[in-house]
């Protein structure tokens, strides 16, 4: 597989995890990194910060930690990934 491919279907898993969980609620990324690298999931928590950021660069989840919107390039610690308040509409 590309590397293009993998970070597609990661892209694809995080999607899927956030809108899972619903309006309002959010996931852990290391959610996500468990699905997409079951037995190697710790190695695989940079590239789904990284695509986690570029899902929120797109508008299209957002990054918070302790409640807030932030930056998942300058957060520090535990971060969480949701639907963005007004994507929830639909």
């Amino acid at each position: 597989m590309t590397e293009q491919a993998d970070q597609e279907s990661l892209d694809e898993i995080i999607l899927r995890l956030v809108r899972q969980r619903g309006v309002g609620k959010s996931i852990c990324p290391s959610e996500a990194a468990r699905v997409w690298a079951p037995h190697d999931w710790r190695a695989a928590m940079p590239m789904v910060r990284a695509a986690a950021c570029a899902l929120a660069d797109a508008g299209l989840i957002v990054i918070t930690q302790k409640g807030r919107v932030v930056d998942g390039r300058t957060a520090r610690g535990p971060i969480r990934l949701a639907l963005p308040r007004d994507m929830c509409k639909s």
